[in-house]
């Protein structure tokens, strides 16, 4: 068989609509997922003032019953919450997975440390700032409970010590290739420089990961976005 006859042919990739706001955490790690993928020139980006709370109107809450950002929107009405979730459509469009795994093995890997980053991080630090910060400010954060925050605070220092001693034994952090799984851990350190949440010092295989990262253009795509500022 010729590797003309061999050859699939892919559907055309659809143009997209992200719901989302510029620089918040959350949608960063989309966003970079987009830049990996080379898709951000198929993506019509939908501002929602999370700082005006415009992520918990009646309107919102009917594309996303939990309120948050990001979502994806399709051409055939279908939305999609949750990076994850996100990261994974994106990731299969053209049948060539970068981000979320080829194998059953790395897919299972990425798929836990994902998970990982969220809980011990990521999410932790979002608890933090939701109830032991100003927040949103009082018209969204109608029930803050400072002590819970005190305590994911603590969480996500923990976390930082986790993803550290990870990344002492590996160049990323699901494996030997950047992964959807470090995506998570960039948003956890992206929320966290936000919330002035420092890394600590002996947390050096951290620190020199994220320095890494940096360089990479996706991450500098993403940083150029967030230096545009707010679409008018």
């Amino acid at each position: 068989m010729s590797n003309e006859a061999q050859r699939i042919d892919l559907p055309a990739l659809p143009q997209m609509k992200i719901h989302d706001w510029f620089n918040g955490p959350y949608p960063a790690r989309v966003r970079i997922a987009l830049a990996e993928k080379g898709l951000l020139s198929r993506v019509e980006f939908v501002p929602v003032n999370l700082w005006k709370g415009e992520h918990k109107t009646a309107e919102f809450l009917a594309i996303n019953y939990s309120g948050t950002l990001p979502v994806l929107e399709l051409a055939d009405g279908t939305y999609l919450a949750e990076c994850t979730a996100i990261t994974q459509y994106l990731d299969a469009l053209d049948g060539h997975p970068l981000l979320t795994g080829d194998t059953p093995l790395q897919k299972g890997l990425i798929h836990m440390m994902t998970k990982r980053a969220e809980i011990e991080f990521l999410d932790a630090v979002s608890v933090y700032f939701h109830h032991a910060t100003p927040g949103l400010g009082p018209q969204v954060e109608l029930y803050q409970n400072p002590e819970w925050g005190g305590r994911m605070r603590d969480k996500a220092i923990r976390g930082m010590h986790y993803f550290d001693g990870v990344l002492r034994e590996r160049p990323f952090v699901a494996g030997d290739a950047f992964s959807m799984a470090d995506i998570a851990v960039l948003g956890g350190m992206i929320f966290a420089a936000l919330v002035k949440l420092p890394v600590p010092d002996e947390c050096t295989a951290l620190r020199e990961w994220h320095e890494r990262m940096q360089e990479r253009p996706s991450v500098r795509e993403w940083r150029a976005m967030v230096e545009r500022g707010a679409p008018r």
